[in-house]
């Protein structure tokens, strides 16, 4: 590009600045967007002040129970089925998201028919044949069915049942989670992973210094999501079932008091309270892992703009 070229090009964008430093930036009216706004704020509000004086509600019973050390303890057991359902759901799902990468054709097989099944059968239905799961296998036996018995091992009768809900959570979480994984994995440029080996990373130093930190952007978003999703989910280990649990907890006490609806508002309150904190973390992680991203796409849109400036 010559000189004379660059010249026009610094000339008109200096001319260009100078114009818009005359335009006097008007902004438009959008009356039926304040009127719908109006409408909803009135809707929400009444609505608010109907169920506050509305009877059925019983905000007594609400207020007798929402600190009840009972649902308390119980919510803590939510946030355990929570947490160690999404540790096995994280840990295998990238073992499945890697076994679905592989060249081998068992490995694809295996993780492509685990995916199938659990994601293509009801949580609550796999959860009833996991509570069921010691009158299935009242002794586990290692060796040739039928044929030789190698070794024996401690009933299942003697674990928890606790660790049933948790296991059968976990594996259904895994099948969503190995997708997440793969996608993000997928998102990153085969080039990246080329470059590291021409500078003679290992495998796993390129997926921990260069692949994983790039997928991160992608895969912490829907696997915040799916975190909400188990916190809630965790009401279906009625299936199995473990009695301390926060919605069967509540549950139990409206049997007893036969007052259903103040007990499933103070279950919801702790649920939204969890969730809450749950949508902080992940928005502080979304940050986290992108700020690089949007800074590279601001010197891009820099860049571009510097080049078409030239080129005028």
């Amino acid at each position: 590009m010559s000189d004379k070229a660059q010249q026009i090009g610094r000339q008109a964008s200096a001319d260009l600045s100078e114009r818009s430093d005359l335009i006097t930036a008007v902004p438009m009216r959008h009356p039926w967007r304040t009127v719908s706004a109006i409408v909803l704020v009135g809707i929400v509000a009444g609505f608010v002040v109907d169920a506050s004086h509305r009877k059925a509600y019983e905000w007594s019973t609400y207020r007798q129970y929402i600190f009840d050390p009972g649902i308390a303890k119980a919510s803590l057991v939510t946030l355990q089925l929570t947490v160690y359902s999404m540790i096995i759901a994280v840990v295998l799902g990238i073992v499945l998201a890697v076994m679905r990468q592989s060249d081998n054709p068992v490995f694809k097989s295996v993780a492509w028919v685990y995916i199938w099944i659990f994601r293509g059968t009801p949580v609550y239905v796999q959860l009833v044949f996991w509570g069921l799961l010691t009158t299935l296998y009242p002794t586990v036996i290692l060796g040739v069915p039928h044929v030789v018995d190698i070794v024996q091992l401690p009933s299942l009768t003697d674990i928890p049942l606790f660790w049933f809900a948790v296991l059968g959570l976990g594996l259904n979480e895994s099948a969503y989670m190995a997708e997440i994984v793969r996608a993000g994995l997928l998102s990153v440029d085969r080039g990246q992973e080329e470059a590291a080996k021409a500078l003679g990373m290992s495998w796993s130093q390129s997926m921990r210094r260069i692949i994983i930190p790039q997928a991160m952007r992608i895969i912490i978003p829907p696997t915040g999501n799916e975190v909400i999703s188990m916190l809630k989910t965790t009401s279906l280990v009625i299936a199995v079932p473990v009695a301390t649990e926060l919605y069967m907890r509540t549950r139990d006490i409206a049997s007893v008091t036969f007052n259903p609806i103040p007990l499933l508002l103070v279950a919801s309150t702790w649920y939204l309270v969890y969730t809450s904190v749950l949508m902080v973390i992940q928005h502080r992680l979304e940050q986290r892992f992108a700020r690089g991203h949007g800074e590279a796409q601001v010197a891009q849109a820099d860049h571009s703009l510097s080049e078409n400036s030239g080129m005028l």
